[in-house]
């Protein structure tokens, strides 16, 4: 009987601990269309930089991000707290405005910045120049805090994530 309460406790724990809540709400922001008016909103909230997670309909490794790490309250407050984030269909067609004021499409927008594979995520600092890349998915949610803290910190500057995370994992 304690075994199964304490396993019931633990549980109540771990549930209490990584509150999901919904991507939409409360990780991605809605776009305007215009990044370089989001510049000037970055900059003015002091924030790192402007982080893109390029996808498409149907992509499973998307849907994997987004029900397993993107959705946990820790990840959205942490990314929120230091970028903009913002979601791209890398076949879309909806007009744009680049970081330069360039007016493009979602999808011409993708391939000028090589996303091809989805997820992509591209980290741009305030005036718009990349400055990290990450393709593919995170193994859980630590990990993509991790990448987050890599961009923040600046580690991006001197060595690759793959090097950091090793590092951080020693």
């Amino acid at each position: 009987m304690l075994r199964v309460l304490g396993l019931a406790l633990l549980l109540f724990a771990t549930t209490a601990i990584a509150e999901v809540r919904d991507v939409q709400t409360y990780f991605f922001q809605p776009k305007l269309g215009d990044f370089k008016s989001e510049l000037q909103t970055a900059r003015k909230e002091g924030k790192t930089g402007v982080l893109i997670m390029f996808q498409m309909a149907d992509c499973p490794f998307c849907e994997r991000m987004k029900s397993t790490v993107l959705n946990q309250s820790a990840v959205q407050d942490y990314y929120r707290k230091h970028f903009l984030v913002f979601e791209m269909d890398v076949k879309g067609d909806t007009p744009m405005v680049d970081f330069k004021g360039v007016d493009t499409t979602e999808k011409d927008f993708a391939l000028k910045n090589r996303a091809r594979a989805t997820p992509t995520f591209l980290f741009f600092d305030t005036h718009g120049d990349l400055i990290t890349r990450y393709i593919g998915v995170t193994k859980d949610a630590n990990e993509f805090l991790l990448l987050g803290r890599y961009v923040v910190d600046g580690v991006y500057k001197d060595k690759p994530f793959a090097a950091y995370k090793q590092q951080a994992q020693q």
